[in-house]
Parts: C-alpha cells; structure tokens; sequence
C-alpha cells in the first residue's frame, strides 16, 4: 500500500468527524446579539426552524437531531445569544435554561399609571388596563371585594422576561402582595383594606417615616368626627381617573371636582388606595398617632407642621407662603 494511499484512506475516514466537529463547535452565522423568544407551548421543530430563520444556527435539522438524541426538554423563556455562537452554545444555552431576565422595579408610591409605564414593554397598555380591574386578579391578592389592583402590588423588583404572558406577569405582583403585604394588614384599627387606603394616603401626603404617624392620626382623627379628608392627592388621582393625565400640583378645579376619590368633595375614605404604600406608612395606618392635631401643612423646608385648629393651622399656612416667597427670592438672585 503506497504512502499516498494510506493518507488518502485517512483523510476519508476522519473528514465526516471533522465536519461533524465544526458544524458544531465552529462559528455560528449571527452577526449581532440576537433574542429569541421560546413560548408557552412551543415545540422542538418550531424552534429550531426559528433558530435558523433568526440565523442563530445554520441548520436546524442538525440542531433537531442533537436536541432528540439529548431528549431536550424546552424552557419557556428569554433566550439571548451572542455573535458567531456555535451551535454547541446554542443548545447549552437551551438545555441549560439560561434565560435572559430584565429587572423591573415597582417603588414605593407607585400609582397605577407607573405601574403601566414600568411593564409596558411586557404587558401591552389596553391588556394592562383591563387585567388592572380583574376581580379574579383582585381576589388572588386578598381583597376581592377591590375595584381595582391600586395599592395591591408589592413595592419590590421582579424579574421578567419577555415570553411571560401578560396576565403571568400581573399575577406574580399581586402574589407578592398577598403573601408579603396582606399579612401586616390584620390587627389594626381599622379593617385590612380601609388601612390600605389610609396607608397610600398616608405615603403620598409624606415620605418622612417621623411624620407618617402624625398624618395618619389627623385623617383617623377627621374620619371618627365626620370631617372630609380633604388629601390633596386624592384630587390628583380624580383628575388622573378623569383622564387628564397632567401630573403637576393640585388646581383649584382639581380640589372642586365633584368625584369619588377627591376627599375635598367627598366624605370618607377613597374607593381605593391610590397608590403602592411603604411599610412605614403602613404601620402608621395600622397605629395612628392620636392627639389633638386636625390639620397640616407643608413647612417647605421638606416637612410639616400640624396644628389641633384652624387658627393655628392659618398661621401655619402664612408661615409655608413666606418660606416659599424667601425661597423664590433667593432664586431669583
């Protein structure tokens, strides 16, 4: 057998585990990070013919192959893959379940319209307002009794991806309502969801942990004796529902508003909370701090000052205007 003959033989034998090895191992074609999205119900074939309409992989009969000689079992999910990924990286990648999730965060005093704005890129808008007053979505976080999802949704970050349907996405908001915040709600001195609402008042009137007290003792303090709240953001959140969509201070024809939800015009309580409580302002609405206090104003120096009567709170309000007139002033040079 001649020596060119021999190599000849070799090169035949071990050509076929050469392509194998770098159909595998070598450079896929993707030119740029791409994502592909493996959904509720997708099978092998639809993804690999996916994988290779996306030109993540060249092949997606070669990818089939491997993924049932493994017995793949897909993931929903998120999936990113980097530029000129083997096809070895690919199928890692999915047999692994390596998906790709973007953190979303929910902060304190969220209001319903941030809530849309921070999912609107998982949750379509029309979809958001509709799952927002589900009675099912309601009852799962504990108050069935609810108009809609304000206030039941845990102010936390969540971790989404982008093959979640929208209402998966939705309920895992309010499960975390349900198990981390309806608990802290019993034991106080008023009903669960009425401290819910006082709560979200409570955290949109101040943000100081100190204060948070003191406010939930004056609007306790107003609904044992009958006298109407009168929350400034309660006049927001009634323009909001009215449509007008400005988020600019209160106007005299915002405090005017004949509405639900504006404590200016109406006795009471909102329907709802209007927006996402922290917990501090929830341990003031469960324990207000009673004592003599019927009004507050802004100091304009970042507190307030309260005041058992109208007299005293009338000071307090010339006292906030000649702050804001100095400050402005001052602004002016």
């Amino acid at each position: 057998m001649s020596l060119r003959f021999l190599v000849a033989t070799v090169l035949l034998a071990v050509a076929p585990a050469i392509g194998g090895w770098w159909a595998w191992k070598g450079q896929g074609p993707l030119r740029q990070e791409a994502t592909v999205l493996v959904r509720k119900g997708a099978n092998l074939n639809q993804v690999a013919d996916q994988l290779e309409r996306d030109g993540v992989i060249r092949s997606a009969s070669l990818f089939k192959l491997w993924a049932r000689a493994r017995k793949l079992q897909l993931i929903r999910g998120e999936y990113t893959f980097n530029p000129r990924a083997s096809l070895s990286d690919v199928a890692g990648k999915l047999r692994r379940a390596e998906i790709h999730y973007t953190a979303v965060s929910i902060p304190e005093g969220a209001h319903a319209w941030s809530v849309q704005k921070r999912l609107k890129g998982f949750v379509p808008e029309e979809v958001f307002w509709t799952l927002w007053k589900s009675p099912r979505l309601a009852k799962t976080a504990g108050f069935e009794q609810a108009e809609s999802l304000e206030g039941l949704v845990a102010p936390a970050t969540y971790k989404l991806h982008h093959a979640m349907e929208p209402e998966e996405v939705m309920l895992m908001l309010v499960e975390a309502f349900r198990d981390q915040i309806r608990p802290k709600l019993e034991g106080g001195v008023l009903p669960p969801y009425e401290t819910l609402i006082l709560a979200s008042l409570v955290e949109k009137e101040t943000k100081l942990p100190e204060e948070q007290p003191k406010v939930a003792g004056v609007y306790k303090k107003r609904l044992d004796i009958g006298m109407r709240l009168q929350c400034d953001p309660t006049s927001l959140y009634a323009r909001w529902l009215s449509g007008d969509l400005r988020f600019t201070a209160p106007l005299p024809g915002d405090i005017r508003r004949v509405h639900p939800f504006n404590t200016y015009t109406t006795a009471g309580l909102p329907p709802t909370p209007i927006a996402v409580p922290s917990a501090s302002a929830l341990e003031a609405a469960k324990a207000p701090e009673m004592g003599r206090d019927l009004y507050f104003v802004a100091t304009g120096r970042g507190g307030h000052s309260f005041a058992p009567s109208l007299k005293d709170h009338n000071r307090n309000v010339g006292t906030y205007r000649k702050e804001i007139a100095r400050q402005r002033r001052i602004a002016r040079g």
